[in-house]
C-alpha cells in the first residue's frame, strides 16, 4: 500500500444557481490573455445539452478516456503509442473552434466615437477576438444553451439520455434543467498524461494536481483528445496547452480556488483524501462500468484509521495534511454519507471532483403532492429530473447510488422539519434509509449553514524551497518565442536554444 493525499472537491448541484460568477472570476484571473480567448477553465452548462465544446460526453466522437482491453488491461480509447504516432500530425478526433465557439468582444468605443445628430443609435457590434473582423452574427457562445436555449432537439443530442425515453421530456409540462459547473477533474488515472507525447503532463505528488508543464509541451493537442472532459485548451499563441491549474498557488497557501472563493451560492467544498496508490490500476480495470463508482471508494482510505495514519507518516504525508483529511468535508459526502458522486466514472479515469445530485425541485413537487410516497418519503423513483438521467451522468447507469443519495438528502430534510416545526424529534425516515441522527445534524450543517473553514480544509504546503507562484497568475507562461516577452523568434517544432532570450534574472551589484 502507497499513500498519497490529494486535494479533491465536491459540488453540491442542489444548490448551483447558474449564476457563472465561478466562470467569470476564473476567466480573469487565469484565460484574460491572448491565445485563450475561448478557453474556459470553469464553465457552468445547463443540462440537457450538449455541453461545451458541444457534443463532449460523445466519446465514440472524441476517443477521450480509457478502455478496457479483452486482457484487463487499460488503454487510452484514442489507441496504443503507434495509433497515437501515426496521428500525431493530423488528430481526427481534435474539436475544432467551431466546437467551442469564436471568442468575440463588443466595438464598445463607437458608442462614444459615434458622430453626433446621427438618425440611428450608434451600437456596440461584436468582433472577433481571432481574425479581428467585425462579425455579422454570433453563432454560439461557451454557455448557448443557458437555462434550456434552444429547441429540443438539439437538447436531446445529450449522451445523458441513452436508454431513456426522451421523447416525452419535449412538452413543456415534462420539462427539467439542472446546472452543472465543469473544471479539470484532477483524476487519478489521468488519460491526458497517458496520450502526451512529450510526458509534459504530470500528477504532483503532494496535493495530487494536475499540470503541464510549459517548458516540455511541444503543442502536440494529443491531451485535448485524451480528456473525455475535454478541459484542456490549445494556446494558439504560445503552441502549448493549458489546463484548469487547480488554484495551486493559492492550494500551497491553504486558500480555496478561485471558483470555490467566488462562488455565490457557496455551493463548493475543498478538502483532502488519502488513497492508496497501488489501487488505482485495480479500480480502473473493473470490467463492468457500473462498478467504477463502487471500485474508487476503495481506493481512499480512512484517516482515522490508526494503520492508515502509521502508513501515511512512512510514506511521508505531512502530519497537517493527515489532520486535515480528518476534517475533510470532501472525505464526509463522498465516503461516510455517500452523497456526492463522480463525474462519468465509465471514462475510467478516476476523477476527484464529485457531484451531489439536485433534489430542491423533487421537493417542492413533493409537497406540492404531485409525487407519490413511498412511506414516509416521496418516491423519488418518479422525479421530475429522471433518476436514470443523473445515473448516466454521475454513476455510469446504476441508478441505485444516486437514489441513496437522493432519499438521504430527504430524509435528512423530513427530519429537521419534524424538528424545527413541529417540535418533535422524528427518526423514522433516518431509519428508513441508515442515517444517525448525528450524521442528519452534521449533514445539516455541512450542507445548509456551513461556516468558511468547514467548506474548505486546505492544509499549506511544504515546499519551502518552492518559488512564489502567485505574482506569475495572469502571466503569459512560457511560449516558444512568440508570446508576450516581443521576441520575434517563430514556432519551432523540436526544442533548441534561442539565441535572443532575455535575461530576467535578478542580480547583485558588487559594492565598491
Amino acid at each position: 500500500m502507497k499513500i498519497r493525499s490529494q486535494v479533491g472537491m465536491v459540488l453540491n448541484l442542489d444548490k448551483c444557481i447558474g449564476c457563472h460568477t465561478c466562470s467569470v472570476t476564473c476567466k480573469n484571473v487565469w484565460t484574460s490573455r491572448e491565445g485563450v480567448e475561448y478557453a474556459w477553465f470553469n464553465n457552468v452548462e445547463t443540462k440537457p445539452g450538449q455541453g461545451f465544446p458541444t457534443d463532449w460526453e460523445n466519446q465514440e466522437k472524441y476517443k477521450g478516456g480509457w478502455i478496457r482491453k479483452i486482457n484487463g488491461k487499460l488503454q487510452p480509447r484514442m489507441g496504443n503509442r503507434a495509433m497515437l504516432l501515426g496521428k500525431i500530425f493530423a488528430n481526427p478526433h481534435l474539436p475544432g473552434i467551431d466546437d467551442y465557439y469564436e471568442p468575440f468582444d463588443f466595438d464598445y468605443q463607437n458608442l462614444h466615437t459615434a458622430p453626433e445628430g446621427s438618425k440611428s443609435q450608434p451600437i456596440a457590434r461584436p468582433r472577433s477576438l481571432i481574425t479581428g473582423e467585425r462579425m455579422a452574427k454570433i453563432e454560439k457562445g461557451p454557455n448557448w444553451e443557458d437555462d434550456l436555449g434552444g429547441e429540443f432537439d438539439k437538447l436531446a443530442k445529450d449522451k445523458n439520455f441513452d436508454n431513456i425515453q426522451k421523447a416525452m421530456y419535449s412538452q413543456f409540462e415534462n420539462t427539467f434543467m439542472m446546472y452543472l459547473p465543469r473544471l479539470c477533474e484532477h483524476c487519478l488515472n489521468p488519460a491526458c498524461v497517458a496520450t502526451c507525447p512529450s510526458g509534459a503532463i504530470y500528477k504532483r505528488e503532494e496535493d495530487g494536481i494536475v499540470l503541464i508543464d510549459q517548458d516540455k509541451c511541444r503543442g502536440w493537442r494529443m491531451c485535448i483528445t485524451g480528456c473525455p472532459y475535454k478541459k484542456i485548451y490549445f494556446n494558439w499563441k504560445s503552441g502549448k496547452s493549458e489546463k484548469c491549474i487547480f488554484c495551486y498557488p493559492r492550494i500551497e497557501a491553504g486558500q480555496p480556488t478561485v471558483c470555490s472563493e467566488t462562488c455565490v451560492g457557496r455551493i463548493r467544498y475543498l478538502g483532502v483524501l488519502l488513497y492508496d496508490a497501488d489501487a488505482i490500476e485495480r479500480a480502473a480495470s473493473t470490467e463492468n462500468e457500473k462498478d467504477l463508482y463502487q471500485r474508487q471508494l476503495e481506493v481512499f482510505l480512512d484517516p482515522n484509521d490508526p494503520k492508515v495514519i502509521e502508513q501515511a507518516i512512512k510514506d511521508g504525508i505531512p502530519l497537517s495534511v493527515i489532520e486535515a483529511a480528518q476534517q475533510s468535508p470532501v472525505y464526509k459526502m463522498a465516503m461516510e454519507w455517500k452523497l456526492a458522486l463522480p463525474l462519468h466514472p465509465e471514462y475510467r479515469t478516476l476523477p476527484m471532483v464529485w457531484y451531489v445530485p439536485p433534489l430542491s425541485p423533487i421537493q417542492s413537487a413533493a409537497d406540492a403532492g404531485e409525487l407519490g410516497s413511498n412511506g414516509i418519503l416521496p418516491d423519488v423513483e418518479s422525479l421530475r429530473i429522471p433518476v436514470q438521467y443523473l445515473a448516466n451522468l454521475l454513476t455510469a447507469g446504476d441508478t441505485k447510488p444516486v437514489l441513496r443519495a437522493l432519499k438521504r438528502m430527504l430524509a435528512m430534510r423530513h427530519y429537521k422539519r419534524a424538528e424545527t416545526v413541529d417540535g418533535k424529534v422524528d427518526t423514522r425516515a433516518l431509519e428508513e434509509v441508515g442515517l444517525t441522527e448525528a450524521q442528519a445534524q452534521e449533514m445539516y450543517r455541512y450542507l445548509a449553514i456551513a461556516n468558511y473553514e468547514d467548506r474548505f480544509v486546505v492544509p499549506s504546503s511544504h515546499r519551502e524551497l518552492a518559488r512564489e507562484a502567485f505574482p506569475e497568475k495572469n502571466g503569459c507562461g512560457f511560449t516558444f518565442g512568440d508570446g508576450c516577452h516581443g521576441s520575434d523568434t517563430k514556432f519551432k517544432l523540436f526544442n533548441s536554444r534561442r539565441i535572443d532570450a532575455i535575461d530576467v534574472t535578478s542580480k547583485t551589484e558588487p559594492h565598491p
